[in-house]
């Protein structure tokens, strides 16, 4: 298991942070692997605004995507956000 720290603009945050997005694409530069964790990084008008949602890739696929693009099923990480 890997934890990838990541960028992401406001409007895909709040996607997250409320679970209506359960998805990431990305490229794949950091070789994601299912069971790795991401720390999304909030990141607005060039800078951090020190907001950060913890999830977990669960599904990992390149499917229909361009060359080196995945799409990543993800899922809260209980560890951050236990339920």
């Amino acid at each position: 298991m890997t934890v990838h720290k990541l960028k992401i603009l406001p409007e895909f945050f709040e996607k997250k942070r409320t679970l209506v997005k359960a998805f990431e694409i990305r490229k794949n530069d950091r070789n994601f692997e299912v069971g790795d964790t991401l720390v999304l990084q909030e990141f607005d008008n060039g800078e951090y605004t020190g907001r950060e949602y913890w999830e977990d890739v669960v599904y990992i696929t390149d499917y229909l995507q361009k060359e080196g693009i995945v799409v990543m099923g993800t899922l809260p990480n209980e560890r951050e956000y236990p339920f």
